[in-house]
């Protein structure tokens, strides 16, 4: 648990709430099992000593946030603040009831990574959690018959995929900051590495997106913890008309992922929380960073970086240069 940070927000939480300008807060807690976090909701002063910030914060609050009607106050670091410019702009959330607590972020740890990292072994405890992106963690655990270990693990070499990318680790739009801000961009080139299939000819392309996808089991977890996603009906459980079949047939399933990212184009913030999510473990960002990098190239738009800015595919212009909008 990253000290400095988690002290901060629990003494911004209960200052709030005190003060009776939020009827809640939401932030995380530590997770049942080690290196997870999950949502919590503080409805008093004494809740807000549950709250934490760790490296695992991973969950995407304005989710949580999404539809609420109450004063609420939330835990945000740089995606999660976009995401809940985004949701104000699309009156999912009244900006008078929101309060955001913002938290500069050095990025989210892979649990998969580091489990990936310890091959097998069981981990029982982070003892370890630092505040700088330069620095290690240390987990420790037992095997069955008590043979225990200790392992330190730089934090570079397990982040998450899209952390290595951010390009804006500092909250946006925050009504408080909790910390001081950290390096803006997380140093990698969000381009280069957004279009792993687009150096293919087309037939490889499909083969390469069709081979990222065959895993999936249609669970619907990458929609359910996104934030975009808050159809009170969602497209593939609609029975009249059937938009999408509903079988693990790979059409069934492509047309899923493909409609959905077409849905969420120039208004995802490149959270990540749909791969963290995912139990097939689906390169998701594949399909999405490439229509972010477009939005990007041909409308210089990036998503949430205020309250009022429509996303240009919910925009029209008469004087539009594309034919096929006359």
């Amino acid at each position: 648990m990253m000290k400095t940070r988690t002290e901060a927000i629990r003494a911004a939480a209960r200052r709030l709430l005190e003060a009776g300008k939020v009827d809640a807060v939401i932030g995380y807690m530590q997770g049942t099992i080690p290196l997870r976090a999950q949502p919590f909701i503080a409805y008093t002063p004494e809740d807000c000593d549950k709250l934490i910030w760790s490296s695992f914060c991973g969950g995407n609050l304005a989710t949580i946030a999404s539809g609420r009607k109450d004063r609420v106050a939330v835990v945000a670091q740089g995606c999660v603040s976009r995401n809940l410019n985004g949701l104000v702009h699309e009156k999912r959330i009244d900006r008078d009831n929101l309060y955001i607590i913002g938290v500069p972020c050095i990025g989210m740890l892979d649990q998969r990574k580091v489990e990936a990292k310890l091959m097998g072994r069981n981990i029982e405890l982070l003892k370890n959690d630092p505040e700088e992106d330069l620095g290690e963690i240390t987990v420790s655990g037992c095997n069955a018959v008590r043979e225990c270990f200790v392992e330190v693990i730089k934090r570079r070499d397990v982040k998450r995929d899209n952390c290595y990318t951010c390009m804006h680790r500092n909250p946006v739009g925050a009504d408080e900051v909790v910390t001081e801000p950290v390096s803006e961009t997380a140093g990698g080139d969000i381009n280069a590495v957004a279009t792993p299939w687009a150096r293919f000819e087309t037939d490889r392309r499909w083969e390469e997106f069709t081979k990222n996808f065959e895993d999936c089991i249609r669970c619907y977890a990458c929609r359910d913890v996104c934030p975009l996603c808050y159809c009170t009906t969602c497209f593939v459980d609609e029975s009249n008309p059937q938009w999408c079949g509903k079988t693990q047939d790979p059409a069934d399933v492509q047309t899923f992922h493909i409609l959905r990212a077409f849905h969420c184009a120039g208004r995802c913030t490149d959270c990540g929380a749909c791969e963290s999510a995912c139990p097939q473990g689906i390169k998701m960002r594949r399909l999405t960073s490439m229509l972010e990098k477009d939005v990007r190239a041909k409308w210089n738009h990036e998503p949430g970086m205020d309250c009022e800015t429509k996303p240009p595919l919910s925009t029209y212009r008469p004087d539009d240069p594309e034919d096929h909008f006359k």
